[in-house]
């Protein structure tokens, strides 16, 4: 019986998500059904209470506060100073400045937290850039697709504090935990570019005229403003002195005053940025609240429980319960968004994880990286609707130039595994 109303509620979930009708609005709707049919629990009071707790936490206020310091530094001149200071010092690596999609996807990723928004600023920057001086489009689409994914994995992320809310678990210690696989990650991308690069030298552009030390300290003066903006916000975490909250705060100062300093800040920027910064929460919160009310239906019916069950009766060993768990995310990202993924299915996978002997922090690592491949794997891979916005170019064609970074996530996913401690040794040294 309980496997029936599964599947009913699932094929109901796939209808209502294949309408089109909002995400956030799906899950209330399949939630509400499944409460009204299959529990004798009231609907009214039990919605009520639980959308309230979800969307009230302090925590969470970090969220909107770093959506909005992203927005700041889109609109901004900060982002295109990165590719100035960066692309002198890039010149004499085999693949040049194909590395600049890398390095300043992972600079920007470490002070917007968004996945997107790195894709969409270091892609406006770089593509133009990179098309005039003739490198490769499908390397140069390529390598951005897959490095704007660290904006979800270098801290401060948008998907940890989601994370971190929903499994109940040390913010900060997560932001930490991200930091050396981030910078792993990047040096593996970076890593086949120059493999690339040096197998097929005849499709790289020669190199620019060589600058002196000295010219190059000068271009590099470009990146200091994002340079200090990360040292306030991940300084004033990893030092104590901040909440994770609180460091959001003071990273839309920062980033309100560089801009106010270099000019760029307007006051029709401002308002754009906040009004962006606000729509994209009210989705995120409009998903927040109606998987917090669908994991509350679930409870009620049983299926968390008979699915840890079902699961725990199988008695996987904890790498094939990995290997499971990375084939199921990928499979999931494929219709739902890396939030949606995140909120939909923690309830039900946290007992499991934790009979297992995961450790919740290196498992919420390993849900980004998961999540992080997600974003580059069509129908709804994130990073390639904005990619298709900026380049016109087919999906099907950014998906397939982004199938060797999904290659390397794969094996890094594996390199964690069997090497816990690159997640957990910061964390540690907190406790």
């Amino acid at each position: 019986m309980d496997a029936l109303i599964a599947l009913l509620l699932i094929v109901f979930m796939l209808v209502v998500l294949g309408s089109g009708l909002w995400i956030g609005l799906s899950l209330l709707g399949v939630a509400v059904v499944a409460m009204q049919f299959f529990t004798e629990r009231p609907v009214g009071d039990a919605m009520v209470l639980t959308i309230w707790g979800s969307t009230t936490s302090w925590t969470l206020t970090a969220l909107p506060l770093f959506l909005w310091m992203g927005e700041i530094l889109f609109r901004s001149r900060l982002a295109e100073g990165m590719f100035r200071g960066l692309a002198p010092w890039l010149n004499r690596l085999p693949g040049r400045l194909l590395h600049v999609n890398v390095i300043g996807c992972t600079i920007f990723a470490a002070v917007s937290g968004s996945s997107a928004a790195t894709c969409a600023t270091i892609g406006k920057i770089t593509l133009p850039e990179l098309d005039k001086r003739g490198y490769p489009d499908r390397l140069s689409v390529g390598t951005l697709s897959g490095a704007a994914t660290l904006g979800l994995l270098i801290p401060p992320s948008i998907i940890m504090i989601v994370y971190g809310v929903a499994a109940n678990v040390s913010i900060a210690e997560l932001f930490m935990a991200g930091v050396i696989p981030g910078v792993l990650l990047a040096l593996l991308f970076m890593g086949y570019i120059v493999f690339w690069a040096l197998r097929h030298p005849d499709q790289i552009p020669a190199a620019d005229a060589a600058l002196t030390l000295k010219q190059k300290l000068y271009e590099g003066r470009h990146l200091l403003p994002v340079v200090a903006l990360i040292g306030l916000v991940l300084g004033s975490i990893y030092t104590g002195v901040a909440t994770a909250t609180e460091a959001a705060a003071l990273g839309v100062a920062g980033s309100l005053a560089l801009s106010a300093i270099e000019g760029s800040l307007s006051r029709q920027r401002l308002l754009d940025g906040l009004a962006s910064a606000a729509r994209v929460y009210c989705m995120i919160g409009l998903i927040l609240a109606g998987a917090s009310f669908l994991t509350l239906s679930m409870g009620f019916i049983g299926l968390p429980r008979h699915l840890a069950e079902f699961i725990g009766g199988l008695g996987l060993s904890p790498f094939a319960l990995m290997v499971m768990l990375v084939m199921f995310f990928i499979v999931l990202g494929c219709f739902l968004d890396g939030i949606s993924m995140v909120v939909l299915t923690m309830a039900v996978l946290l007992p499991t994880v934790e009979a297992a002997g995961f450790d919740l922090v290196w498992f919420g690592i390993f849900i980004v990286l998961v999540v992080e491949m997600a974003q580059i794997t069509p129908p709804v891979g994130f990073n390639l609707f904005v990619i298709q916005g900026l380049t016109k170019r087919e999906i099907t064609w950014i998906a397939r130039v982004s199938m060797p970074l999904f290659r390397l996530m794969c094996a890094f996913v594996l390199f964690v595994y069997f090497v816990p401690g690159t997640v957990t040794w910061l964390p540690g040294l907190m406790q």
